[in-house]
């Protein structure tokens, strides 16, 4: 699989099961580690369709949405849509998202490590917040990042 079409889908019976329990917690209200429930148009469909994110906030104050899974349904979403909801509890936040080139995205993926690398690192195959630039950005085009306006 080369890095432009990068896809980790969520496996087995327990991840999918996980991920309606995580995605039930923003709903609720609760935010883990900053999480908050993504929703964005289908580009098909034009309904709503969600997903829980973590949000990065990064050393200049600009938010960012990093995908793990690599090129994921949100993001493809979010490519079209140009636009989303971040939700949590009844708190509706709009935004509007703008893809990050891959030459940028280096501290980017080194800080979203570096917070979450506990919980998505298996995602990353072996790279660290402690890999080195090269290595960072040998793996970016097969990691969307889109800053938060």
């Amino acid at each position: 699989m080369d890095n432009a079409t990068r896809y980790i889908r969520p496996a087995g019976r327990i991840e999918p099961m996980m991920n309606k329990f995580f995605n039930l917690l923003p709903k609720l209200g609760i935010s883990v580690a900053g999480s908050r429930l993504l929703a964005v148009r289908g580009r098909k469909s034009g309904e709503w369709r969600t997903t829980m994110v973590n949000v990065l906030t990064a050393d200049d104050g600009n938010r960012y949405l990093v995908a793990p899974r690599g090129h994921t349904q949100w993001v493809r979403n979010l490519r079209v849509a140009g636009e989303g909801e971040l939700r949590l509890g009844r708190k509706i936040e709009s935004f509007k998202g703008i893809e990050v080139a891959d030459e940028l995205k280096v501290p980017l993926l080194r800080l979203y490590l570096k917070n979450w690398g506990w919980e998505v690192g298996k995602f990353f195959e072996g790279i660290t917040k402690d890999s080195t630039d090269e290595e960072l950005a040998g793996i970016a085009p097969g990691f969307p990042i889109f800053r938060l306006t």
